[in-house]
């Protein structure tokens, strides 16, 4: 990877002048792993998940990926993240999840109604916000600590441009690498495969416990090295890329078995 002067620029850019896709890998980071995720589907759950989504002609798993960043309000908001505290990654839902508005509690829910036999209308929603919130609890800033609003207020200086780690992580990251879908694809098929034959990732039984997910998500911020030098570096890049990468090779892997869970119970 090349990280020159022109494409630190280019990608502070767009993290600046688009704030709105600078959330959870961003538009392109959901509709990623929700194209991934559908082709990992087995034929019953592929024909529920199609069944469902011709409630509304045209959509596919790609194009809901993004529904509830688009669709939020002062109340799901809080649902795409939670809180943990600075020196532990446990999460106490009474602490990090007061009312039940965090991702942990929303994702749950949101698998609770769409593997229960409630009315088709009421599943599809549910099905935008599992795929969505599937993706989200991987940002591991997403997980991240209240006291800089999960990277928000920790501000970086990249070629004397400003950005933030959130956003960084969101799009910034992802940006260097590609913004072409095809290339993210194959290069993440490769990402999970190579790390199949060590037995992890698309082969390995990972938990889909939202709880476990988002506290695995927790301990990556919680590395000594997870922030960086307000002047982000190349090694800060190197380093963490892999990371992003695998955490979502592991949303993939996990939205997919999930899906197919709900396929096999109808």
């Amino acid at each position: 990877m090349s990280f020159t002067r022109k494409a630190l620029g280019l990608v502070c850019g767009l993290c600046l002048a688009l704030p709105l896709s600078c959330q959870a890998w961003g538009k392109l980071g959901h509709e990623i792993v929700a194209s991934m995720s559908y082709e990992l589907l087995a034929p019953q759950a592929k024909a529920e998940v199609d069944r469902l989504l011709a409630l509304e002609p045209g959509s596919s798993l790609k194009s809901i990926a993004s529904w509830a960043d688009d669709n939020r309000d002062p109340i799901t908001a809080k649902w795409h993240y939670v809180n943990l505290p600075r020196g532990g990654c446990t999460y106490i839902e009474q602490r990090d999840c007061p009312g039940g508005d965090c991702v942990v509690k929303a994702l749950q829910d949101q698998l609770d109604v769409l593997k229960s036999g409630g009315p088709d209308t009421n599943r599809l929603l549910a099905l935008k916000y599992v795929v969505h919130f599937m993706t989200d609890i991987h940002q591991p800033l997403h997980a991240g600590h209240a006291d800089d609003r999960g990277g928000n207020q920790y501000q970086l200086s990249v070629l004397m441009q400003g950005t933030n780690l959130h956003a960084f992580w969101d799009y910034g990251m992802m940006a260097l690498v590609s913004q072409d879908p095809v290339t993210w694809i194959a290069r993440l098929k490769q990402s999970g495969q190579s790390q199949s034959t060590q037995g992890q990732l698309f082969k390995k039984v990972q938990s889909l416990n939202p709880v476990d997910i988002a506290q695995e998500s927790c301990r990556i911020v919680a590395r000594p090295d997870f922030y960086p030098p307000h002047k982000v570096n190349e090694d800060y890049v190197k380093t963490f890329t892999p990371v992003m990468e695998s955490q979502m090779v592991s949303a993939v892997s996990r939205l997919a078995r999930v899906l197919n869970e709900v396929g096999a119970s109808k």
